[in-house]
Parts: structure tokens; C-alpha cells; sequence
């Protein structure tokens, strides 16, 4: 079945007429992307706007009509790329803006002179080198790295990048040897891409935007609202793939914490109070722990923190250094101002031992025995 260039124009514009609604729709439950969803949207009514001109082009007077289209289009393409790039925040608009101005000079000069190339072949110059800019800032893009729909996203835009490329160098050279007759073949080849391209680039973004949320909200589900490290399921989950993934050479030390008298802290001064000396040791654990320890808080005032590669006397100088400077900064000017303590207990798991709920538990029965021993101290477990 033969489908004629005017046809596949309506489709295409319903595509995205359709495509912008469920942006703008999809906008509504991801307010921290309202700004790029919006950008996106606005990019398919302005693709639509594009089409509609590119049908009617002949009405207006000489090259106006197809300097009008191929900027009204690229406008829509550079709207993609704006967005983009606000991924990672603010994006200024000079890149964009510099494109449409150089391109609306070649229409003004060389365009006057030379319409049918101009819109046969150099028009898909400018949307050429839009999508692949929109694929580079995907891929160099901090937000959208580890997100699975990036690699759709790319393809699409680098897809859509490489037909105009292909199709503003190679159709002159096709039409210069078989003649202009392949023109309206190019034009449905065109076409179809379009709408090829008009379904693809929003599913991708929204993709994006919903894979992002996602993954926020797991990330969420594993954090302690108020101290920001692991919960108890978030520290369970980390440190069993941290266990899984250690050499079997490597011991791994797990330290337990308990703050000392926590609830006279929240009686005398109260929970704000409380809430600070949580967060106070929380950051204290962090710093001092480093970056490749998975550090967790296990519910109440007791915190655990797993140590990869650690021997019994390297996790004991990290216990009493974290004991040590949080009773410090407790009693700072720029602390709390509360004076607090905490008590450790020190478990160490072998190579032929990688089990984390029973290392956490060696841990407690050495934190048991501190607390028992005068708290504000670290005793280590007896199997190690």
C-alpha cells in the first residue's frame, strides 16, 4: 500500500500531538522534572508547528516558506538538547540560540540562491548536528549514566543524527547520477524515519525521567531519614554484596555501636537534642570510617559499620577513633553541647566465614560486654 508525503505528514503530526499530551501528562507526577518534561513537550508541539508549515510552505512568497519551516523544526530539535542538558542542571541558551541565528544568516544569504538545495540537502545539517549533540550530552551526563533507558536514548538520537547526515551527503550524489526523480523517494524515506523518530525520542525521555524516580525512590526505601546512611535493610543488602565480592585472602571487620545512655540524652533535652547526637555520630562514623565502608543505622541508637579488609588492631584503631572524636564533638561550641559516649563491640569474619548476621552478632555480644564493663569502651569478639 502507497501512503502519499501528505499522509505521512498528518501522522507524523498526530504522533507528536499525541506525544506532547503525554509528556505534559507525565510532567504532573515528576515535579522535579517538570521543567525538562515541559522543555520536551513544548520540543513536539514545536516539531508539530514545523510540519503543519512544511505543508503549507508554498503560500508564502519565495524562500520564506522553507527558512520558516527548517527553523521552526530545528527550534524543536535544539529544544531536545536543551532539556538534556538540564539534567544536570541549569543549561544556558547560547549554544542554542547561536545554531538558530547562524542558521536564519545561511537562509537570508545562500539560501536566496540556491532554495532547492538548501532544503533538499543543507537543511539536515543543522538537525544533524542537534541530535548528535543531544547523544554526546547523554552520554557525558552525571544523572543519566546509570540509568538503562540512556542507552535507548542515545541510539535514537545518534540514529536520527546519522539519516540526516547520510541524507545531506549522500542524496545529492544519488540525484546528480539517476536524477531528480529519486527526490520523492527521499522525502517518504524522510518521512517514515520521522515517525520512526516522533514515537521513539519521547518514550526514551519519559523512560529516562521514570527510571531516574525509580531509582530515587529505592535509594530512599534503603536510607535512614535522619542520618542519611543506610537503614537496617539498606546495610543488610550492602554489606552482603560487599561480603560476596571479597577476596578470600581479605578479613572483613564489623563494628557495633550503641550511644551510651541515649535515652536520658532525649529525656533531659529533648528529641531535637536526641536527633542531633544521631546525626553527630552518624557523620563522625562516615568520616572517619571512609569511603569504602558500609556504615548503616540498625534502628534506635544502634549503628553498625563493616570494614573490608580490615584485621582485628586496623578496625579497633577505627572504633576507638570514632568513639573518640564523637565524645569530642558532643561537647563542642559548634556540637550539640551534650556530653555523649558510645560503646563498641569488634567482630572480625575470616576467609571461610562471610556470614554477616552472624558476624553482626559476634559484634553485639562484644558490645554487650562493654556496656556491661562500664560502657564508653570497645571489647573484642572472643572468636576473633
Amino acid at each position: 500500500m502507497q501512503i502519499d508525503l501528505h499522509t505521512l505528514y498528518c501522522l507524523i503530526v498526530g504522533t507528536l500531538l499525541v506525544a506532547g499530551a503525554m509528556t505534559l501528562w507525565e510532567r504532573q507526577a515528576h515535579p522535579r522534572r517538570a521543567r525538562e518534561l515541559g522543555i520536551w513537550a513544548g520540543a513536539c508541539l514545536t516539531f508539530a508547528a514545523g510540519l503543519v508549515l512544511a505543508m503549507n510552505r508554498a503560500l508564502l512568497p519565495g524562500v520564506l516558506g522553507p527558512a520558516l519551516v527548517n527553523l521552526v523544526i530545528v527550534t524543536g530539535y535544539l529544544m531536545v538538547l536543551h532539556g538534556v542538558r538540564h539534567l544536570d542542571g541549569r543549561a544556558r541558551l547560547r549554544l542554542p540560540l547561536g545554531v538558530l541565528a547562524g542558521l536564519a544568516l545561511l537562509w537570508a544569504t545562500l539560501g536566496v540562491h540556491f532554495p532547492g538545495p538548501f532544503w533538499n540537502y543543507v537543511a539536515s545539517l543543522p538537525i544533524a548536528l542537534a541530535c548528535g549533540l543531544t547523544a554526546l550530552a547523554l552520554m557525558r551526563s552525571r544523572t543519566a549514566r546509570p540509568l538503562r533507558a540512556r542507552q535507548v536514548a542515545i541510539a535514537v538520537s545518534g540514529g536520527h543524527a546519522l539519516f540526516n547526515l547520510a541524507r545531506a551527503v549522500l542524496t545529492p550524489a544519488l540525484v546528480a547520477a539517476y536524477g531528480d526523480g529519486l527526490l520523492p523517494a527521499f522525502g517518504k524515506a524522510t518521512m517514515y524515519e520521522g515517525v520512526l523518530y516522533s514515537v521513539a525520542m519521547p518514550m526514551s525521555l519519559i523512560a529516562l525521567v521514570r527510571e531516574e524516580a525509580q531509582a530515587q525512590a529505592v535509594a530512599a526505601s534503603r536510607t535512614d531519614y535522619l542520618t542519611g546512611i543506610a537503614n537496617r535493610h539498606g546495610f543488610f543488602e550492602a554489606g552482603d554484596r560487599l561480603m560476596a565480592g571479597l577476596a578470600p585472602e581479605r578479613p572483613a571487620a564489623l563494628l557495633a555501636f550503641d550511644l551510651d545512655h541515649f535515652k536520658a540524652i532525649n529525656d533531659r533535652h529533648g528529641h531535637a537534642a536526641g536527633d542531633a547526637v544521631l546525626r553527630l555520630f552518624a557523620d563522625t562514623t562516615r568520616r572517619i570510617a571512609g569511603p569504602g565502608a558500609v556504615i548503616g543505622r540498625l534502628g534506635g541508637e544502634e549503628f553498625a559499620t563493616l570494614l573490608p579488609g580490615l584485621d582485628v588492631a586496623a578496625a579497633r584503631r577505627v572504633g576507638e577513633d570514632v568513639a573518640r572524636a564523637f565524645a569530642a564533638a558532643a561537647t563542642d561550641r559548634d556540637g550539640p553541647g551534650i556530653p555523649a559516649t558510645v560503646s563498641v563491640g569488634l567482630a572480625v569474619a575470616g576467609a571461610e566465614d562471610r556470614d554477616l548476621p552472624a558476624l553482626l552478632s559476634a559484634a553485639d555480644r562484644a558490645l554487650y560486654r562493654a556496656k556491661a564493663g562500664g560502657r564508653n569502651r570497645l571489647e573484642v569478639a572472643a572468636a576473633a
